[in-house]
């Protein structure tokens, strides 16, 4: 081969040589500008760390017997909040020498230390007679529960039926423990009498 037909085409690789040598700088300058990649933020996700379905939680008091009993169809815990979330939710207390209470709801959550209980949708409390009163039931939308202290609030509207009354009103506090029952405002109430 003709060495000078060799050198014409060194020549014409040699123009192209800065030009490479260019780009990889600018290819290089570019990784080391470029931002790093955003990791994501998890700390504004709310994703539940377990579930635990057909659950039933039993807390005894101190001679050993049931004090509160509840179960749920799901259980879900959030642990960026420390929230747990149930649905259809059931919590019972017994006392002694008292009827029991049932509260029902179709959604509830409780708070991180579990000593509030929010219940949502459909939610029904139902007192068992006793010797001298008869079964009373109570239906809202929403009940706000503190368990330990017996006591169990809403500012939405609750009806209460027992054996011969019907009761309508908006907001009602409920203390267990001393068996007072406050509405709060619009009540109207039904009597239906005894029979002879």
């Amino acid at each position: 081969m003709n060495p000078s037909i060799v050198m014409d085409r060194l020549r014409s690789w040699f123009v192209l040589i800065p030009l490479l040598l260019l780009l990889g700088a600018i290819y290089w300058l570019s990784q080391q500008v470029e931002p790093l990649p955003v990791k994501p933020d998890n700390s504004m996700r709310h994703d539940p760390d377990f579930m635990i379905n057909q659950f039933t939680a039993t807390t005894l008091n101190v001679q050993g017997k049931p004090q509160y009993v509840m179960s749920a169809r799901k259980l879900i815990h959030y642990p960026d909040d420390n929230s747990t979330h149930v649905e259809a939710p059931a919590l019972s207390s017994f006392e002694p020498d008292k009827p029991p209470l049932h509260i029902y709801a179709d959604k509830g959550m409780m708070s991180g230390k579990g000593d509030e209980v929010f219940l949502h949708e459909n939610v029904k409390i139902v007192r068992a007679a006793s010797t001298d009163q008869s079964e009373m039931t109570f239906t809202t939308s929403y009940l706000h529960v503190i368990p330990d202290l017996g006591l169990a609030e809403t500012d939405q509207p609750v009806m209460l039926v027992d054996e011969r009354n019907i009761v309508r009103a908006i907001g009602m506090k409920f203390d267990s423990k001393a068996h007072i029952v406050k509405l709060l405002a619009q009540v109207r109430s039904q009597h239906v009498p005894k029979n002879p």
